[in-house]
């Protein structure tokens, strides 16, 4: 029973939170510091009054504990997850963020002293005035020490935050905004540091002595020196020692792991020969085998999985966090996360996912990535008795009139702020919603069908003379969840989407066709971008592969006037 409950305050869940929330803390606390330092480009005094109610919520005792908590936790937590790391083979991104907060503590553990430890034991006053004379001007190698530190810390929490986030939606419409934000906060508060100590080094300012002016107020005694000393030393020793000790841990672990390997071996003969404990993925990155992992190995995502063909009765049951997983993707039999299963005999499995070899991705491309599900909308389009169009006409006859018809899609899907997917014949298909809400998709899908039908009706004009029969299009809107990501090979890889709701789409472009009609939507598509359907006419029809029935709203010519109507007001 006591076990029960050591595992369950103390599981990995848990333990990620509070390494979330104890860096949400720290990142709060630098957001106040870093705008307090800015007003430094005011004026030395305005940086101080800012101090009083800026970052005041730091300056009581219950604030002092949450804070300098926070840093305890978050430290020792990261000197945990790199002792719980069997190989430290891992993503550049992974590794300078574990670098960078290695490194912080060595950087501010001297700040920390020099401010909050003298100023409770010695009444050392640490006021701007007083901390800018002693980095600026009396040590400037201790100014450009925080400086670098200050930079240090707030990269690692923005990287911190960018990976906690970068799977919500609503995040990557913020990122345009936030980015600046986060370039600029840290410039303006090395600005303000730098203008405060010109001004406290001009020989016209005067510190603020005890009383007086006419002596250093940033002197303190020999003794408290001494003191201060002291503490640095145990400080610096005691985070040395426990980096040192979690190494040693690892060595001693890695000693006794070696006389028990096993050998994870893949149907084309490759075997990986690693510790018992390591996982699959960990044992794929140490032998630099390629292997999809977007969310970094927490479990978050399946990109990883793989199908286990001999040894599955050997194999730990799943935990809860991977469990999850594979049920929300219908898993089936010797299905497994490789981030998260951990053999303790051979095993041979196969990764359901292939990764392309790093050498063929460009890692400067935003785009290259393995997948990540998103709500989106899908619209397809194709023109009608194609075929019949074309059937007297030369071929570049016909490349003409495709272009100037793509021409029309390609045009009124970026103006309506969609993506374009493909053209597949005389047919397209476009993503609206890759970054945004699923709202506004919605609504840029419908614009972009009322753009398009526009462009059709002005290109039957212009082209009236060449035209046997008008040309005359069959479009289909549908929402949902779909996973977004690069697919192809070489030049020919493009961001595209994948799953249910993309096979809807399409077949609801097809059921336009069966109706004669020239737009057909999906009642979530109607639901969420609030389009008045009255002039529509509403069916529930079958699509297969589903159980259920889907309502669908069937826009014929006439109808589509009011689509016009309903979208005009739309900003794309």
């Amino acid at each position: 029973m006591a076990a029960d409950v050591k595992d369950r305050i103390f599981s990995e869940r848990r333990i990620r939170r509070a390494r979330l929330v104890s860096g949400l803390v720290i990142f709060l606390f630098m957001i106040t510091h870093l705008s307090n330092h800015a007003f430094g480009l005011i004026s030395v005094s305005a940086a101080d009054e800012a101090r009083r109610w800026l970052p005041f919520i730091w300056h009581n005792p219950v604030g002092t504990v949450l804070l300098y908590g926070s840093f305890l936790v978050h430290i020792g937590l990261t000197l945990r997850s790199i002792y719980k790391r069997r190989s430290l083979v891992m993503p550049k991104s992974e590794a300078a963020q574990i670098i960078l907060g290695l490194a912080v503590p060595l950087l501010i553990i001297d700040h920390i002293i020099g401010t909050r430890i003298a100023s409770g034991l010695f009444a050392f006053r640490s006021n701007y005035e007083n901390i800018v004379h002693i980095m600026w001007t009396k040590s400037p190698s201790d100014g450009l020490r925080q400086s670098i530190a200050i930079v240090i810390l707030w990269a690692h929490g923005c990287i911190g935050i960018h990976f906690w986030l970068r799977y919500r939606p609503w995040y990557q419409g913020l990122t345009s905004w936030l980015l600046p934000l986060a370039i600029l906060l840290p410039i303006l508060s090395l600005l303000g540091f730098a203008q405060m100590g010109r001004t406290i080094a001009s020989p016209t300012f005067l510190l603020s002595g005890y009383p007086g002016g006419n002596y250093d107020p940033t002197t303190l005694t020999a003794e408290a020196t001494h003191t201060l000393r002291i503490i640095q030393i145990c400080a610096y020793s005691a985070f040395g020692l426990a980096v040192a000790i979690v190494f040693f841990l690892r060595i001693l672990r890695w000693m006794k792991e070696r006389a028990h390997l096993i050998t994870i071996r893949y149907p084309n003969g490759e075997a990986i020969s690693v510790p018992r404990g390591f996982t699959v993925l960990e044992a794929s990155r140490m032998a630099g085998k390629p292997h999809y992992s977007a969310c970094g190995g927490k479990g978050r995502c399946s990109t990883c999985r793989v199908q286990v063909i001999e040894g599955e009765e050997t194999l730990p049951a799943a935990e809860p966090l991977e469990q999850r997983t594979l049920t929300r993707i219908n898993a089936g039999p010797g299905v497994r996360l490789a981030c998260q299963l951990r053999p303790k005999a051979n095993v041979m499995l196969v990764p359901l996912l292939v990764a392309m070899p790093e050498t063929d991705v460009d890692p400067s491309n935003y785009e290259a990535v393995p997948g990540r599900e998103r709500e989106i909308a899908v619209l397809f389009c194709d023109l009608r008795n194609f075929t019949t169009l074309t059937e007297t006409r030369l071929p570049f006859d016909i490349v003409f009139l495709l272009n100037r018809y793509f021409g029309v899609i390609g045009r009124a899907v970026e103006e309506s702020g969609g993506r374009m997917d493909k053209f597949i014949g005389d047919g397209a298909m476009a993503l609206f919603g890759i970054s945004g809400s699923t709202e506004d998709a919605c609504r840029q899908a419908l614009q972009a069908a009322a753009r398009i039908l526009a462009g059709i009706d002005e290109l039957n004009r212009q082209l009236a003379k060449e035209l046997s029969t008008p040309l005359r299009i069959a479009i289909g809107i549908h929402t949902g969840p779909a996973v977004v990501g690069t697919l192809g090979y070489g030049a020919a890889r493009n961001l595209t989407a994948v799953g249910d709701t993309v096979n809807v789409a399409s077949r609801l472009e097809t059921v336009a066709k069966d109706f004669d009609a020239t737009l057909v939507i999906s009642a979530p598509v109607a639901r969420l971008s609030g389009l008045d359907t009255s002039a529509s006419n509403a069916r529930d029809i079958a699509i297969r592969g589903r159980s259920e029935m889907l309502q669908v709203y069937i826009f014929d010519e006439a109808a589509t006037a009011t689509l016009n109507l309903a979208t005009e007001a739309v900003p794309a």
